[in-house]
């Protein structure tokens, strides 16, 4: 029986090439954990006039969503899974996977990285930054080949009430899981011409940070069963932040999205970007109601 707290749909936005594989497969898996249905979005590519025409003349249409379904089937194999297929005449991908989203009731949108270009570089500009601006639902970036359900989970947070929305969406949709709750308490500036030690505010600022850490998970009013865990690491988020999903092998970061504002938002070029170019696991951004 389907947990009621988990999504009922997975939407998955494909351009059914080799890219996307790794896409499809994690979504499929996901479907399967949850025991949810699988909206598979595609959205033709802008192609020569007179295939642009056909579909305007609904010429093929019918073709091009058999075709679909039909790759789709064969790459996800034989084990039976709720499958649903929507082909879309080109236009803009971002809307279209919301409305789906939408109307499907889909409860989280899973896209991949397009080219063999690091994740921030690809995300500006695109649609999957797009999306993150637009969709109301947790969206799942996929960089790394499913080999097993997520096992290290890794939530950045700076204290604010996205984070903690972000907390319980994680706790929400990996039930069971252990969530280590990361936080980056930036560098100390140097030591001042009076001898401030440097080393004794890194030390204060850890303490300061320990501290409010422990308020934070006090308030977040997660289900005893739930696990948490805590890090707290000198240095810039991206950097602190990249190198303990490196020298832990975690599988997936979950990241608080503020919409146009917050993490994902007013700090795109800067923070935001470096963190998602250099993240080697998959990426969960979760936006705050």
């Amino acid at each position: 029986m389907p947990d009621a707290a988990l999504p009922a749909r997975v939407l998955l936005a494909t351009d059914l090439s080799a890219r996307s594989d790794r896409a499809l497969d994690r979504a499929v898996q996901l479907a399967r954990q949850w025991q949810a249905g699988l909206v598979a979005l595609h959205v033709l590519e802008a192609a020569l006039p007179d295939q642009v025409l056909a579909w305007v003349a609904r010429e093929g249409q019918d073709d091009a969503a058999v075709v679909a379904r039909r790759q789709l089937l064969q790459d996800i194999g034989p084990q039976s899974l709720d499958l649903s297929v929507q082909v879309a005449p080109p236009g803009d991908v971002a809307r279209m996977a919301c409305d789906v989203a939408r109307g499907q009731g889909c409860g989280l949108l899973v896209v991949g990285v397009a080219r063999n270009e690091a994740l921030g570089r690809f995300l500006l500009g695109s649609t999957a930054e797009r999306l993150a601006r637009l969709s109301s639902e947790p969206m799942l970036v996929v960089r790394e080949r499913c080999r097993a359900p997520y096992g290290r989970i890794v939530v950045a947070t700076d204290f604010s009430p996205a984070s903690a929305h972000a907390v319980r969406t994680a706790a929400r949709l990996f039930p069971g899981q252990e969530l280590l709750l990361f936080h980056a308490s930036g560098n100390p500036l140097p030591s001042d011409r009076h001898g401030d030690d440097a080393s004794a505010r890194q030390s204060a600022a850890h303490e300061e940070a320990q501290e409010e850490f422990t308020r934070f998970v006090a308030g977040l009013g997660l289900p005893d069963p739930v696990r948490v865990g805590t890090r707290v690491q000198p240095g810039s988020l991206e950097g602190a932040l990249t190198r303990h999903v490196r020298e832990n092998a975690s599988d997936l970061v979950v990241i608080g999205n503020r919409g146009r504002g917050g993490l994902l938002g007013t700090l795109l070029g800067s923070t935001a970007e470096r963190m998602l170019d250099w993240l080697p696991c998959d990426t969960l951004l979760v936006r705050a109601p």
